[in-house]
């Protein structure tokens, strides 16, 4: 199973090499290469198929068939069928040959695409009788170099020299409890299907072991990363904790106060702290940080909280620094644009433990920064950092305690994959008094009399958002863009409003800035691209109006809406667009009807699967082979019950029955260890001249 697909017979160096680009090296890779799809040889009543769908139609025969030769080699072959009372006729081109198999009033499965306009169907193969099970063919992601024909071929010579050799992975007590098939039977019935339901089985089967095995390799690197070798047991004061707490100027919301039990509860176990903390928009995060961070201080430790961006570094320094003004905690803030005289005060005062408490970006990790005892890091919307960065900054305190907080709403399912080696704490309520954001969805036709209103609340003081998906003008797609809507916008409110333009391509200065300005409301209109979605909190800021909404996704959109909506006075969010697909229309209904960012982010996922979630395929996600984690939600709660189960007997490695799993979870464990998320900012960086402009926004859209 492990020899090179080179040794294969008919798989000289240059098909190798083929192979090797689509990930097959070895015979057992080739061996379990899947199909990603398979072609819909489905049959269905004549209302229910739409133009050009290919499909299978049953029927009876009505007359011998005629063959007409035309051209060189050229023929076609015509036949009428009945098929639900009605009369189709039937074209088969260039396979005279079949003229044998088709009698008259005989009953026939033709698979062919149907021609909704002339009530015709094109032949393209002949499938069985009625009384036989329907034929179906597996389709494979392949390449230029290689045709299907030559790929399924080499799998069934491959599957006949060692499709025996194919070895179970699951123990035979798990097999029994959930009726799963043996894995080399349902291996060979994804790639040779004999019957529907035996395909359904053995996709059921392999769902199951691939999720089982990955959620082991999780749990046991959740174990590592909570080890009690590793962790600190931060006897804080709960006194002096207390106290702090009652300085706040407002009352934690019972969400809140759960997810500071639970944090504050890993920080005096003796357990390392590997923690995740999701909330969403305005739920109150950046407070919970605070008291984590008191707490290690309170017991002599020093606290550091890095953030992606300087103007989020910036805002998290301020609520810090009033929280703590209080209660005398030192807080100091550590970016690139920190000025030489002030970095060589607060590295020192880091050192020597005077600066209890750092905000920074990625500055914290370089290696001039030292800490005199760090207790706690706590890195904000995480998924803008890469593994060796969070680790770094995590190891300059001898495994100190971790919290990672992303504001963006993340479904279970995929809280399980893409996290599943942490723990997870969610607030899922909002604080008291908030209004909700009022969201609103109109046409492109509709903006000026918006343009109007918006008038009025400039009049009364607030400030507007308007957020365009690209920034330069483009033949490629016909979306509005940020230049075109910023000359409209100085023209239709300046003098009287001043009008400010934000989008990537401008140097981080620049941007600092033009932020600065709408904060301190010396601009009132900010024509910006996503570039605002994690960005500098303005209370002043009521209203976002966000052009053609339907290029974004439910999750996004929803981190958009929520710049506004920070203060006291009521919000709005203005959705412009013109969806064309029934999905884009449905997503802007739902964006209408809920503010509830975990019932949107589920939405998001059903409608444009994982990979899409955070922005780009790269995302890290582990990508499974046949398991979905939207359609197959069940199969992969069930496997992380048994996995969670299985991993609580200590004694689980040592017994038979297990060693064939024990060898299987060790090869996954020795593939990678953690999931990179970096990929997305080096991509990002990539592109980053480009990445706005129209010609390139299908790779680069969406970036957090």
């Amino acid at each position: 199973l492990n020899q090179s697909v080179a040794g294969i017979k008919g798989v000289g160096p240059k098909k190798s090499e083929i192979l090797k680009s689509l990930g097959i090296e070895t015979v057992e890779d080739l061996l379990t290469y899947y199909p990603f799809r398979y072609d819909d040889i489905q049959e269905k009543m004549l209302d229910e198929i739409q133009d050009q769908e290919k499909v299978v139609l049953k029927g009876t025969v009505l007359a011998e068939p005629v063959v007409n030769y035309y051209g060189y080699k050229k023929s076609r072959m015509v036949f009428r069928m009945l098929t639900e009372q009605a009369v189709i006729n039937v074209t088969f081109f260039n396979q005279p040959f079949l003229k044998s198999k088709i009698n008259a009033n005989e009953d026939v499965a033709i698979y062919g695409k149907w021609d909704g306009r002339r009530k015709a169907l094109t032949g393209m193969k002949i499938l069985a009788t009625q009384e036989e099970e329907v034929d179906f063919s597996p389709i494979y992601h392949v390449n230029k170099q290689i045709r299907q024909k030559t790929l399924v071929d080499l799998i069934r010579q491959v599957w006949e020299m060692y499709g025996e050799e194919l070895e179970e992975t699951l123990p035979g007590w798990l097999l029994e409890k959930y009726r799963l098939m043996p894995r080399g039977k349902a291996a060979y019935a994804m790639h040779f299907p004999e019957k529907i339901e035996e395909n359904r089985l053995a996709k059921r089967r392999l769902a199951f072991e691939e999720f089982f095995i990955f959620q082991l390799k999780m749990i046991q690197l959740k174990h590592q990363e909570t080890a009690k070798e590793l962790g600190k047991g931060i006897k804080y004061d709960v006194k002096a904790l207390k106290a702090f707490i009652q300085t706040l100027p407002f009352e934690l919301t019972p969400a809140q106060k759960r997810v500071v039990n639970e944090i504050c509860g890993d920080l005096r176990s003796d357990k390392h702290m590997h923690r995740l903390l999701q909330g969403d928009v305005g739920s109150g995060k950046t407070i919970v940080a605070a008291i984590a961070l008191f707490a290690v201080v309170s017991e002599g430790y020093q606290g550091a909280l890095m953030v992606p961006t300087e103007i989020l570094a910036e805002q998290h320094m301020e609520s810090l620094t009033e929280v703590f003004s209080k209660v005398g905690v030192s807080v100091g803030l550590l970016t690139s644009s920190t000025k030489t005289a002030e970095r060589r005060r607060i590295l020192a005062e880091l050192a020597s433990g005077e600066l209890q408490v750092i905000v920074g970006t990625h500055s914290l990790i370089q290696e001039e920064v030292v800490f005199h005892d760090l207790g706690l890091v706590i890195i904000d919307e995480q998924h803008r950092f890469g593994v060796n960065q969070r680790r770094l900054l995590r190891e300059k305190g001898n495994h100190a305690d971790v919290l990672f907080m992303t504001a963006t709403p993340i479904p279970r399912t995929l809280a399980i994959t893409a996290y599943g080696e942490m723990d997870v704490s969610v607030i899922d309520e909002l604080p008291a008094g908030r209004i909700p954001i009022e969201t609103r969805w109109i046409l492109p036709k509709q903006v000026d009399s918006v343009l109007t209103w918006l008038n009025g609340q400039l009049k009364n003081g607030q400030q507007v958002y308007v957020i365009c998906p690209l920034i330069e003008e483009s033949e490629m797609l016909d979306v509005k863009n940020a230049t075109e809507i910023y000359e409209h916008l100085k023209q239709f409110f300046e003098p009287n409003f001043k009008v400010a333009l934000l989008h990537g391509k401008m140097k981080s200065q620049e941007k600092d800035d033009i932020m600065t300005a709408f904060k301190e409301n010396q601009t009132q209109i900010l024509v910006s691209t996503t570039v605002i979605e994690v960005g500098v909190n303005v209370p002043n800021a009521t209203t976002m109006m966000i052009m053609d909404a339907d290029r974004f996704g439910l999750a996004q959109l929803h981190q958009l809406r929520g710049r506004v909506g920070r203060g006291s006075l009521a919000s709005y969010c203005i959705l412009v667009a013109n969806p064309k697909s029934d999905q884009g229309k449905e997503r802007m209904k739902i964006m209408t009807e809920t503010t509830d960012g975990f019932v949107l982010s589920q939405k998001d996922l059903e409608m444009r699967g994982p990979g899409d979630f955070f922005g780009a395929k790269q995302s890290g996600l582990p990508e499974f082979k046949v398991g979905d984690i939207v359609a197959d939600e069940a199969i992969l709660e069930t496997a992380r019950i048994e996995a969670t189960e299985l991993l609580d007997d200590p004694t689980w490695m040592e017994k038979a029955e297990n060693q064939s799993l024990v060898k299987a979870l060790k090869e996954k464990l020795e593939e990678t260890e953690y999931f990179d998320y970096s990929v997305c900012d080096r991509i990002k960086d990539k592109f980053n001249e480009k990445r706005e402009t129209r010609e390139n926004s299908s790779r680069c859209h969406g970036w957090r």
